[in-house]
């Protein structure tokens, strides 16, 4: 190939590449741009999220914790008792904090949410729990969950609850042997 003959070559893969540039970006600016979503709605997205959530969880649904945690998530119960710490990812608090619970449980606990207040990607929800324990008395407790949200998933959670209710609950009724 010559020199001028390659010279030729590049100008002709530039001039294409170059159309093709051209091409791409008049398309793009033609297409409607994709609204980034405002911090309102972004409050409002999120708030309805675990809003509905709830409803589903209180409705009987079971997947709470599977739809509204991130895998990776940091849960972290605040108080003192053995439950109390963090849990770092859903897999380990579902087994350290969530099974020891409903494993002592005749039934799921029927959460009735009180409120829910959110900004941005945090949500705080005030809500109630009850339920019947295997040994026939009643379980009671209230919670605030701060939920931090990213991908519409909580990525990190503090909890706060009376944890002498339920460090009671698991000391009074003993799981089942497998």
């Amino acid at each position: 190939m010559t020199i001028s003959a390659a010279i030729a070559w590049f100008i002709a893969g530039v001039t294409r590449d170059l159309g093709v540039a051209v091409s791409l970006c008049a398309a793009l600016m033609v297409m409607p741009a994709a609204a980034a979503q405002t911090p309102a709605q972004i409050t409002g997205q999120n708030r309805q999220l675990v809003s509905q959530a709830f409803t589903d969880w209180a409705d009987g649904g079971s997947s709470f914790f599977t739809d509204m945690l991130a895998p990776d998530v940091v849960w972290t119960i605040k108080g003192s008792g053995p439950a109390a710490g963090s849990y770092h990812g859903r897999d380990d608090f579902i087994n350290r904090a969530v099974k020891p619970f409903t494993e002592r449980m005749a039934g799921p606990l029927k959460p009735t949410v009180r409120d829910i207040w959110a900004q941005g990607n945090d949500v705080i929800i005030h809500w109630d729990g009850t339920g019947t324990a295997k040994d026939g008395l009643p379980y009671h407790n209230s919670y605030v969950w701060i939920f931090r949200m990213k991908g519409l998933q909580a990525t990190e959670v503090i909890a706060f609850l009376d944890l002498s209710r339920y460090d009671e609950l698991l000391n009074r009724v003993k799981p089942e042997a497998p």
